[in-house]
């Protein structure tokens, strides 16, 4: 059997990290493959120092913010000397290892980079893009570029006579389509300027393919329609992308992702807190490592959590500013009007293992933004969710959540965009509580839960398509 060299290069976000970085570990586990990942500094020093499997190796490159992109720098700026300094770094090392007799297989490739593929044809060099999204996200945004942009797009603001949105039906895909259920950067309103032509250039890329293999977070009993919508592609589902302590146990030493941006606290004690409370009681609550919620929405949450009168752990992230004066003026305008009697109800933390916390016994539902990592991990955790989505694919996740797979409800906002207390307040007794729509929903999660663990299981659907894939480059 060959023994496989990959490039993986991945974008510099937590979101980004955590999938491509199990799934390298995972090709060197099952495999014997060697992997080099890459990216940049400043991502790689905020990846914890777990141990790193042998086969596996790092390469880093300056993307000229060094000390992490911040709000405030240019987006734009930003992205064109990622791509200017990253193609020239994956260049550099294609180049040098061929040189010494040790030529990479394949460059492996995670969203928002085309670049790199483009730097990978120019040496020969086969890639192969992960997906680090659903497999029905890639294929909206494959119809939105294909002829029917804008028929998306007047659906997010034509309505009905009876004053409701329209919805839209897309060829494959079991959904219908409101505005909301849509990746974010399709609509009038995204401020994301940079983000939609690199999905358009991604899939002008594809288009120059025949057949090609996109290798994709999920698994082909969650997505089984989305996966083959598409005859011109290869979707194969190769997740879920997560630690193998809290999926397959083939090693239980990984028990982190390691793509954490965020200071670990040394305070480990939720752990405790959280296996003295009894079995299915805990709402979680967390946002992911980049949504940003408003004062008013914070307070709204907060009311939501105090009047369901359920214990829950609160992952509210610290925000760094620019001097030390600044920061304390700014955390005193943030703190919670209610923060004491929060905390005797519950328990807020900076960050937490989330993949520990959803894996624990007391964990009764998951208030997530719906980024797919996290979906991905309550639902190979068992645990309903409370969906409420920000931005990007979550609106299409929170649909997938809600209406396939039925294990969560999705909030509705006010007419000005907040969630209030007392809508927070419904979603979790419809989640938690003993009538026949928690009951639906927790026999639901439990049964993803075990076809996720079959799915990577020996002869499993992901382990097959990846031995499957690996053939097909030999």
């Amino acid at each position: 059997m060959v023994q496989h060299r990959f490039l993986l290069v991945t974008f510099p976000a937590q979101g980004h990290i955590n999938p491509s970085l199990q799934f390298a570990k995972h090709l060197v586990r099952t495999t014997g493959a060697h992997v080099t990942y890459v990216t940049s500094l400043s991502a790689h020093r905020r990846i914890g120092n777990g141990s790193t499997p042998h086969g596996l190796t790092y390469s880093l490159f300056s993307d000229g913010y060094d000390n992490g992109f911040t709000v405030g720098d240019d987006d734009d700026h930003y992205m064109s000397e990622l791509k200017r300094r990253g193609a020239q770094a994956i260049t550099d090392l294609i180049v040098s290892s061929a040189k010494e007799g040790r030529p990479y297989t394949c460059l492996i490739y995670t969203i928002l980079l085309p670049w790199a593929a483009v730097a990978a044809r120019e040496l020969h060099l086969p890639s192969v893009l992960v997906w680090i999204q659903p497999a029905t996200v890639f294929d909206i945004y494959y119809y939105y570029f294909s002829g029917r942009k804008d028929l998306i797009r007047s659906s997010t603001s034509t309505t009905h006579t009876n004053g409701a949105l329209c919805s839209i039906e897309l060829p494959g895909l079991p959904l219908s389509l409101a505005s909301r259920d849509l990746p974010s950067f399709m609509v009038d309103s995204n401020p994301y300027g940079f983000a939609l032509p690199l999905f358009e250039e991604q899939f002008e890329l594809l288009e120059r393919e025949t057949k090609p293999i996109i290798l994709v977070n999920t698994f082909d009993a969650l997505e089984p329609e989305a996966l083959k919508a598409i005859d011109k592609y290869n979707l194969i589902g190769i997740g879920p992308l997560v630690p193998s302590a809290f999926l397959d146990g083939k090693d239980p030493s990984d028990k982190s992702f390691r793509g954490d941006h965020f200071q670990k606290s040394e305070d480990s004690s939720y752990i405790e807190w959280l296996n003295s409370r009894p079995e299915g009681s805990v709402v979680y609550v967390s946002f992911g490592s980049i949504s940003v919620l408003s004062k008013p929405q914070m307070e709204e949450i907060a009311k939501g959590l105090l009047d369901s009168r359920r214990p829950f752990l609160w992952v509210i992230r610290e925000k760094e500013e620019s001097n030390g004066q600044d920061k304390e003026v700014k955390k005193e305008e943030e703190k919670l009007s209610c923060r004491e009697e929060l905390e005797e109800l519950g328990k807020i933390v900076p960050w937490c293992s989330q993949v520990e916390v959803l894996s624990s016994p007391s964990l009764g539902c998951f208030v997530t933004h719906c980024g797919w990592n996290s979906s991905l991990e309550s639902l190979v955790s068992g645990v309903p969710v409370v969906a409420f989505p920000q931005w990007t694919d979550q609106g299409t996740n929170a649909k997938l959540i809600e209406d396939t797979w039925k294990i969560g409800v999705r909030v509705t906002p006010n007419d000005e965009g907040i969630v209030v207390g007392e809508e927070l307040k419904r979603c979790l007794e419809l989640v938690m509580g003993s009538g026949e729509i928690g009951e639906e929903l927790r026999r639901n999660a439990k049964k993803w839960k075990g076809l996720a663990r079959e799915a990577v299981s020996e002869g499993g659907s992901s382990d097959r398509n990846l031995k499957a894939f690996l053939d097909q480059i030999e």
